[in-house]
């Protein structure tokens, strides 16, 4: 995954939204950034109008599952951008919300 790769050469940005987001959900950007080499990707979105996204599970400090919207914009290689963050809901998430429940 690209987006791995960047955040390991430390290109990454944090949109307003991903700020507020994290925030709201008391998740740390560094538990986000340091959790991003074991993430496991839930959903790609590679022909995305802004660019290609990816939403993928992570953890947290405490090992509590975080969703994260990694993107890089259209045209671009770098960097990754964080759109969203936020702790799944287990009554929308299957398969230890890996899987979005029908």
């Amino acid at each position: 995954m690209d987006v791995q790769r960047l955040v390991v050469y430390d290109e990454v940005v944090i949109s307003s939204h991903g700020y507020e987001e994290l925030a709201a959900d008391d998740i740390s950007v560094q538990d986000v950034l340091h959790s991003i080499s074991e993430a496991v990707v839930v959903e790609d979105y590679p022909t995305f109008s802004k660019g290609a996204c990816v939403l993928v599970l992570q953890e947290d400090k405490n090992r509590q599952p975080v969703h994260v919207v990694w993107g890089i914009a259209r045209g671009k290689v770098s960097p990754a951008v964080l759109i969203t963050a936020y702790r799944p809901d287990p009554d929308k998430w299957a398969d230890n919300f890996t899987r979005r429940k029908r």
